[in-house]
């Protein structure tokens, strides 16, 4: 593929530029549509055509060849820390592991375990990673186990730089709580509560949005992201919903993600998180919830009733012993389902082949659900949990956020359908090309103005900072070696 010489990453080409491959993938008549050697024309950041022949005039041409030309990803769960779950996946329980403050820790006084340099870094590293796997739209998600209690205003605005920057789309704003976990004995939580503490933190979100909503082109938007639904007071939830209302903004909030999530919230408000949302009148369009592994059939028909999205991620639920029941089940009763990775690397395709394998082991079913079904979530899904009509998919009119995919790489199956060959044999990998809102944002590879290979080596020295700091909020406090063995004896 020889491009343009006037096409540079980082850079909005002046003009149409028309674009050719093998697959085509548009949109007609409300869903997508495959095109074979189809056309996609952009000019000024939106697509206008997508079909199979342009007659009108364009300032460059551009065959990808053997390729799908697809709309861009859409993320709704993307991490933008350096993935700290890696350490417990075959480390357990979680508790005594660091994921949980032992009360000794929060005596202490917890304490930011990263500097301001060092937060900014993970999200430019992260939305970098983000781009390379074709995701064009993300909506970021971090720990806030090593925080001192949650998301600064500063690391927010320098990840809308960041995604500026490199051309990402994303829905932000600090995330808050109004309360955490404590340790008091093996196995034993309790909820500690300042909700003072939530409410300044939601003030910083929302002043946030206020300054950064629409800045870098339309890029930075918007979104409130209140930690957990059994870290929040109900207090903080109503300001919460209000302030979204007010802001015309979404607001992602985990509940039905797990055992001690279950328990805490039968503890303190004798109803699952969902079941407490509805009874208050909290539910509604705005909300986005990860990841209802936990959630009973009554709380999938309140999603259903009061239309909340779920942000399906499969790959870290199943890494962890959970699945959605089910993805086909969501979809009848009418949820509807976007796509999350949460972990790293954020390879969607990945977890499109991950949540089709989970829904049919879910139903017994090989026709349960289909490759076609995981990639309406990744892309209009997605869409329109975040309540936009105008990414998601290609058609005239909307952004050109575009993901191109190889398929002909040859770690992949020969091709009859470029859908499911992608989500059957697929990876990020054989992403080739990312443009985001008529930007050309990724390609081979290659990021604008951001060495992604130095950037690695950074991470890995950063991650391993954060280990020696593991024991610090550890139960009992046992040294690294003790708390990560390697998989195997290591020979000296």
């Amino acid at each position: 593929m020889n491009l343009p010489m006037d096409l540079a990453l980082g850079k909005r080409p002046a003009g149409r530029t028309l674009m050719t491959a093998e697959w085509l993938l548009a949109h007609r008549d409300g869903g997508h549509c495959l095109v074979p050697r189809g056309e996609l024309v952009i000019e000024n950041g939106d697509v206008i055509f997508a079909g199979t022949r342009f007659d009108g005039e364009v300032a460059r041409r551009i065959d990808f060849g053997s390729a799908l030309i697809s709309p861009g990803l859409v993320d709704l769960d993307a991490l933008s820390d350096i993935d700290t779950y890696v350490l417990v996946t075959d480390n357990q329980p979680g508790w005594a592991k660091g994921r949980i403050w032992p009360r000794s820790y929060v005596e202490r006084g917890p304490y930011e375990m990263y500097s301001p340099e060092e937060l900014a870094f993970q999200k430019r590293f992260a939305f970098g990673l983000l781009l390379l796997n074709g995701i064009t739209t993300a909506a970021p998600i971090a720990s806030l186990y090593y925080r001192q209690w949650s998301e600064t205003v500063a690391e927010f605005d320098a990840a809308a730089d960041a995604a500026g920057d490199l051309g990402l789309r994303v829905f932000l704003s600090p995330a808050f709580r109004s309360g955490g976990m404590v340790l008091e004995a093996p196995g034993r939580m309790t909820p500690v509560f300042d909700e003072e503490r939530g409410l300044d933190g939601l003030a910083d979100a929302i002043a946030f949005i206020e300054r950064q909503q629409g800045r870098h082109g339309g890029l930075v938007n918007g979104m409130l992201a209140p930690d957990r639904v059994e870290t929040c007071t109900l207090g903080l939830l109503r300001r919460t919903m209000a302030a979204a209302d007010d802001l015309d903004c979404r607001v992602r909030l985990h509940m039905a993600q797990g055992p001690s999530e279950l328990e805490t919230m039968r503890t303190l408000h004798g109803a699952t998180g969902p079941q407490w949302m509805a009874d208050h009148g909290l539910l509604s369009e705005r909300l986005i919830a990860p990841h209802a592994t936990y959630a009973s059939p009554g709380d999938l028909q309140l999603y259903a009733d009061h239309g909340v999205s779920i942000a399906h991620s499969p790959l870290v639920s199943a890494r962890m012993g959970s699945i959605l029941n089910s993805f086909a089940v969501c979809r009848e009763l009418g949820i509807n389902i976007g796509m999350a990775t949460d972990t790293a690397p954020p390879d969607m395709l990945m977890n499109l082949l991950m949540g089709l394998v989970a829904c049919r082991i879910s139903e017994k079913a090989p026709d349960a659900v289909f490759s076609a079904n995981l990639f309406d979530a990744a892309t209009l899904g997605g869409a329109k949990a975040l309540g936009r009509t105008d990414i998601g998919r290609l058609a005239p009119g909307v952004k050109a956020d575009i993901a191109v995919f190889r398929l002909d790489d040859p770690h992949m199956t020969p091709t009859v359908d470029p859908i499911t060959t992608l989500v059957l044999g697929g990876s990020g990998k054989v992403t080739q090309a990312v443009f985001v809102d008529g930007r050309l944002s990724m390609l081979d590879g290659k990021l604008a103005g951001f060495d992604i290979h130095a950037a690695r080596q950074r991470a890995q020295r950063q991650f391993e900072g954060l280990v020696a700091k593991y024991p610090d909020r550890s139960w009992q406090h046992p040294p690294v070696s003790e708390l990560f063995p390697p998989s195997y004896p290591i020979l000296i």
